[in-house]
């Protein structure tokens, strides 16, 4: 298959693969006519209506790599656990943007939900995803087992020595030099966590062995390393326009980003070494682990 046939085979899944989860969030998410309909009005304005779906697509990536043969079943369950991270991504991004956090007015090319809504009503919106998105998980039509390991990996993700974690360090070390292995342990908690939670879901859905578990890994710790220095890359390069949000924020802020610790050329050929570690890290997996392989270029060449 020639590069350019396999690359717009590419696109289509990726397309493909947001419009399900898209379509599943909408089906899944309570309505504004539910009440509080303010409430879930705010939860569906900032779960809904774009996005990448870059955690979605890893989960279905990974899933597929681990079990490749057709099955219903495991289809639900995948659109669950899917649904579950993007909700959790859509959370962390209202209460990123609030003013308290990196206090930014804009998302995904429009006004952020605490702007839209008010910031108690952002909060609140926050809040309830949470626990609707663990929810989900637990309605998955696969062993309770897995269930568990599943709703453990997403908790730790997000919890203190996760997700939540590394937002803390991250205000923490604000106006603070910090070295590339600081640096790359926080982000490792703050971006990757929950990159690396949705490449494992999919491979714990799926049923996966061991051995399978491990590749992934280091597939998931090098791609989250470098989904951040592209952002802290783009940040510096790219317009508002492009982003959908305000460029330029983290140098304003003074945050110990991959640009101001490296420079711009630097960070950008450390990215593309973390592409070619993500890559071979799922060769094993043959033809099957082709759209994570995929991603990995996806997340470090994106421009926006």
């Amino acid at each position: 298959m020639k590069g350019s046939e396999r690359q717009l085979i590419f696109e289509r899944w990726l397309v493909d693969q947001a419009s399900r989860v898209e379509n599943k969030l909408a089906n899944l998410l309570p309505t504004g006519e539910d009440e509080p309909g303010r409430l879930h009005e705010a939860m569906r304005w900032a779960a809904l209506g774009g996005g990448k779906r870059v955690r979605a697509c890893l989960l279905f990536a990974s899933a597929r790599a681990c079990h490749p043969a057709p099955d219903v079943v495991l289809d639900r369950a995948l659109d669950l656990a899917a649904s579950a991270v993007e909700l959790i991504h859509a959370y962390s991004l209202i209460h990123d943007d609030l003013p308290c956090m990196d206090d930014d007015d804009m998302r995904r090319g429009r006004a952020a939900t605490h702007i839209q809504f008010g910031e108690a009503m952002a909060l609140l919106a926050g809040d309830a995803m949470q626990p609707l998105a663990f929810e989900w998980m637990s309605e998955m039509p696969i062993a309770p087992a897995l269930t568990v390991q599943a709703t453990q990996m997403l908790a730790r993700a997000i919890g203190s020595k996760g997700m939540a974690g590394g937002q803390a360090i991250d205000l923490l070390s604000t106006g603070v030099r910090l070295n590339e292995t600081d640096l790359a342990a926080m982000h490792s908690k703050k971006t990757g966590a929950l990159l690396g939670a949705s490449v494992q879901l999919g491979a714990i859905v799926a049923g996966a062995d061991s051995t399978h578990r491990e590749a992934l890994r280091r597939y998931a710790d090098a791609l989250g390393v470098a989904f951040q220095v592209v952002d802290d890359v783009l940040d510096a390069t790219a317009s508002t326009e492009k982003l959908g949000k305000t460029a330029g924020k983290d140098q304003e802020q003074s945050k110990a980003t991959y640009v101001t610790l490296l420079g711009l050329e630097k960070a950008q050929a450390l990215a593309l070494e973390l592409e070619s570690v993500a890559r071979e890290a799922v060769k094993s997996f043959g033809d099957g682990g082709r759209h994570l392989a995929d991603l990995a270029s996806y997340v470090v060449q994106r421009e926006h």
